[in-house]
Order: C-alpha cells, then structure tokens, then sequence
C-alpha cells in the first residue's frame, strides 16, 4: 500500500467521498511521506530535502513510476516532458486556467501616466510656519490634506493609518474626507457632538484599519499595485509609528518591493530621542539603516517642514508621472518647533541628499573650520553646536542638512562601481563628492540614529569623518536627557568637533580636556551603547 498523503488516486477517492457525506462533517487525514516518488533516490528519508540529482538508475525508476513517457536512451539527460496539445492533461491546465481567469499574471512595461501637482502650487509649504511652532509630522498632515483635495490627483490618494489617527493629528480629515467602512456609520461614535467626530462612510477615504501595521501593509500593496494590476494610479500614504515599519513588518515591505508597489511610508514619531516615556519600543534608531537593504526604497529624514513637500512632490513626479518603481520612505518627528523658508536653489540637495543650510562665521579670524552634518531631530542641535564653537572656540563652520544618507550612499557606489568599469575614461564624481569639493574638514555627522548609518559615506568624504549616533537600547526620559545619554546633544556635537581638531594636530589636546568641563559633560558616564 502506498503512503496516501501525495497519491492521486487516494486523494481523488478521499474527497470524492467526502463530497458524497451528507449533513455531517468530514476530516480528512492525510499521513505523507517525504520524496513521496523518488523510491531508493530518496523516499520516506530525512536526506530527501538536501537531494539535488539523481542518477540514472533512478531517474528511470521515477519516470516509470509516474508513467512518463522518455526513452531509455533520454533519461539520464532528464528532459522536460510536456505533454501533447491534445491531450487530456493540456486540456485540463488550459481549462482550469479559463476558470481561474486567465493564464499566469504578467507584470506590464507600461504603466498609467498621471499629472501631479509642482511646487509652484504648493509654495505655502516652502515658506516656513513664520515664528509658529509645529513637528515635520504637522506639516506633512496638512500636506496631506491638500493632495486629498488637489483636484489632478485628489481621488487616488489613500491615507491608511493603523490605529494612530489622532496621534497624528489626521482627525481634521475624518470630516473632510471621511474614514472607510464598506456598511457605512452603523454606530455612534463616543465623540459623535464634537466637530471633528470619527465618521466613517462607505465613500470614505482614510483606511483606519485598526492596530495591524500587517493589514495595514496589505493595503498598501494592494493600492501600490494597482497601476499594474487595474491601470489605475492609486497613491498610498501609509503612516504610522516608525518603530514599527521595517522591524515589525520587515518581510510585508520587502514583498511590496517585489511586487513594484509604489508609495510613500510615513515613520512617525521618528528617531530614538524624540518620543520620550513612552518606553524602548517606540524608540527608533534603527529604521532608516534597515531601509538599506531593501533596493526599492528611498529613505528620507528631514529636518523642516519645506524638505517634506520637496520630496514628496518629488516622489510623486518620479513615481505616477515618470513611472519610476519606488518606495518613499519618510521619517516624521513629533518634535514642535519654528519652521524655516526654504533657502533659494537647494531642491535638488533635498532629493539627493545633501546640502549646505547655513554657514557661521566667527567675530574675528576664525582660528579653523568645521563642517557640520545634521539631520531630522538632531538637526537643531548641529545648529546649536555652531553657535558654540563660533562664540566659545573662535571656529567658523557650514551646516548641511543629510536629508539622507541612503541615497547618497547609493550614489556614490553607483559612480565607484562606473569609475571601476571604465578606467580609461575621465571618472565620474559623486553628488556628495561634488557638494563638499573645496570645504575645510573634519566632518562630524551626528543624527537621531545608530553611527552606521552615516558612516556609509565616509569614503566619499574628503577628509577626516567621524560620526555620532544614537546607538545601544535608550531610556524612557526626557528628549534632553536622552540626547546627552546618546551624546548627540549641541555640547557633544561641539566636543567631537573640537576632538576632531585635535586629533588633525590643529589645536591643543588640553583644549578638549577643558572643554570636556566647560560643556558639562561627564568624561566617566556609561558608554550608552552598554548603558
């Protein structure tokens, strides 16, 4: 008796009685055997999963056993067998497939082309929130609720949010735009007498879909495919607490990025220092370097409110108007605080990833230069660290803003592996390489994130590089407490500065042991990253 587990026929006999058994359920036990058909090959044995070729002995067995028909004189080279067009076989795929809708799913090389908007329409977004303190995920909120209302594109943007609408501030579009239910309001809601009442709708446009980054992610490839799947443009915007992306849902991205989905992913209260007390799972230092392995995606982490709008216009252009295949990746703090005007000429900075925000001269002849590298929520602190070293130290320095260090990182090996390719030819430069050309160093980057993912572009750096991070497991604390934990706050930016000079041989080393005292800071406190 053959095992049943793999045997057509028992199988054929066990549902074909199982269909016959009225008004009582049927179990079905199926007891399978590994190699199920190899015989001496491999049958009913552990080594079955590392079996990689079969001899001749017992390739004919095989065929024999399942009534192949292939010569003995064919065999040993293992052909394909593809059954005659007529034959009942063929009949039954092609059938089953019509049943099925169509033959196995092609991917299309032309997609649907949709206008978006530009900046020129969108400049409110550039000018700064004029002395008024808001979080980078503010202003993309209400970005947000203009694309919903833009008239070219309105109708295909999809906000989905798991679970954390008003933690984003998102409750002003449950009127506006209205959150989907396919039955409707069949309830009301405990908040049913304020203005800003959570109303579902069957026409709504927001996908609340509960505390599920999962089902969340679903929608997002099932929105993010649909220009290959229905023709349509559909254009996500997933949002939700950083932390929880890349290392919760890690492998949902990755098949999104398989599929060619296109997007934006929104990591919301970004960075490990930003959304203190509320414990070490939301602390995300981490996202932004799992973002390099994934080749689709274009992780971002800006600082101002205008870099936001740059790049997501950007994307959109690339992505439903270009048709570039892309994620959007965007970090988003909670942090509040005065928004800049976008300085003139820096928009292809911001989508590539570097650029210059502000230089600081000293009252006198600076007695040396520094350049600055932040980002995100330690942007302020870089700038901070400027002032000092201007004020305290006599060093003049340039401030740029990293709004990423991926795609920096990404051209620059792209450019490298050229140079490699074509040594005869004069060799490309980089953006990066290009951006610092002729600035003074060291260079000290210092970010809300772990030392590695700025470290990325050391080698294409000209000169002496050293970077700050927020490394190691953090503290439920104060934002304050936890950027000198990490020591990524404006002193430490200052100290690694002038450690920096120091090591060069362009200041004393008894200046940084002064210094060390000066900023306050404890040469004997914990390394953070066994803190």
């Amino acid at each position: 008796m053959r095992r049943g587990g793999h045997d057509p026929v028992k199988v054929y006999a066990a549902y074909h009685a199982a269909m016959k058994s009225k008004d009582r359920p049927t179990v079905i036990l199926a007891k399978t055997i590994k190699g199920y058909g190899l015989g001496e090959a491999g049958e009913g044995r552990n080594i079955t999963h590392q079996q990689k070729k079969l001899n001749e002995e017992e390739l004919r067995e095989f065929r024999t056993r399942f009534g192949i028909p292939i010569s003995d004189a064919d065999v040993a080279s293992a052909p394909f067998y593809k059954p005659p067009e007529d034959s009942y076989e063929m009949k039954y795929l092609r059938k089953r497939r019509e049943d099925l809708g169509g033959y196995v799913p092609s991917r299309p090389t032309e997609h649907p082309k949709t206008e978006v908007p530009r900046l020129d329409t969108y400049q409110e977004f550039l000018k700064g929130s004029e002395g008024k303190e808001l979080s980078t995920t503010m202003a993309f909120v209400r970005m947000l609720r203009k694309l919903c209302k833009d008239k070219k594109i309105g109708k295909y943007c999809v906000p989905i949010v798991p679970d954390e609408s008003r933690t984003f501030g998102m409750e002003g579009m449950f009127r506006e735009i209205g959150i989907y239910a396919h039955g409707g309001q069949l309830y009301e809601p405990v908040d049913s007498d304020s203005f800003l009442y959570y109303k579902e709708a069957r026409d709504g446009q927001i996908l609340e879909e509960g505390i599920t980054e999962a089902g969340s992610m679903s929608s997002f490839i099932a929105a993010g495919t649909s220009y290959s799947q229905h023709g349509i443009n559909m254009i996500p915007f997933f949002i939700y607490y950083s932390m929880f992306g890349f290392q919760r849902i890690g492998d949902l991205i990755w098949a999104a990025a398989d599929c060619r989905a296109k997007g934006f992913m929104l990591g919301g209260t970004a960075g490990r220092t930003t959304l203190n007390g509320e414990g070490l799972q939301h602390q995300d230092g981490h996202s932004l370097l799992n973002a390099i392995a994934f080749p689709t995606v274009k992780a971002y982490d800006p600082a101002y409110g205008y870099e936001v709008a740059v790049i997501v216009l950007d994307g959109l252009k690339r992505m439903y108007e270009d048709g570039e295949n892309g994620i959007w990746y965007i970090t988003l703090e909670n942090e509040n605080y005065a928004m800049p005007q976008m300085p003139e000429g820096v928009e292809e900075g911001i989508i590539r990833g570097i650029y210059k925000f502000r230089s600081r001269e000293t009252e006198g002849e600076a007695a040396h230069r520094v350049q600055l590298f932040g980002s995100g929520a330690i942007m302020r602190s870089v700038l901070a660290a400027q002032d000092m070293l201007a004020e305290r130290y006599n060093i003049a320095s340039d401030a740029w803003s990293v709004t990423s260090y991926n795609e920096l990182a990404r051209d620059a090996q792209g450019v490298q592996r050229w140079n490699m390719l074509h040594p005869g030819q004069t060799p490309r430069q980089s953006f990066i390489e290009k951006a610092l050309e002729g600035h003074e160093g060291p260079f000290i980057a210092a970010s809300d994130y772990v030392r590695t993912l700025s470290e990325q572009v050391a080698p294409f750096v000209p000169g002496d590089f050293f970077a700050l991070g927020t490394d190691g497991m953090g503290r439920s604390e104060s934002r304050e407490n936890l950027r000198r934990h990490f020591e990524v706050d404006a002193e430490c930016v200052t100290l690694a500065s002038l450690y920096r000079l120091a090591k060069a041989g362009k200041i004393p080393t008894e200046d940084v042991a002064k210094a060390v005292g000066e900023l306050g800071i404890d040469p004997e406190k914990v390394d953070p990253y066994f803190a």
